[in-house]
């Protein structure tokens, strides 16, 4: 029996790698709103951590700077306004 091919071998795709939502420079905080924005639905809720492809302490981070920019009314914490449309 020929032992060179391998049945289940992974095919090689070429991928492009993803760019991280987050670079070393950017300050998470909750005056940061161009950045916070970035990672809450249209309905304002707070978008998963595979959604987003972030590291678990981002994300920690991520939530602290959504949840005091709630408090001080920087952003919704619903944003459920019907859209209608004519």
């Amino acid at each position: 029996m020929n032992k060179s091919k391998r049945p289940f071998t992974k095919s090689k795709r070429s991928f492009r790698r993803r760019l991280p939502p987050i670079q070393s420079g950017d300050r998470i905080d909750y005056r940061n709103m161009s950045l916070i924005s970035r990672f809450i639905s249209e309905q304002g809720k707070i978008l998963s951590r595979r959604v987003n492809r972030v590291t678990l302490k981002q994300r920690r981070l991520i939530t602290i700077a959504i949840k005091q920019a709630r408090i001080l009314s920087l952003l919704p914490f619903l944003n459920n306004q019907k859209q209608f449309e004519r």
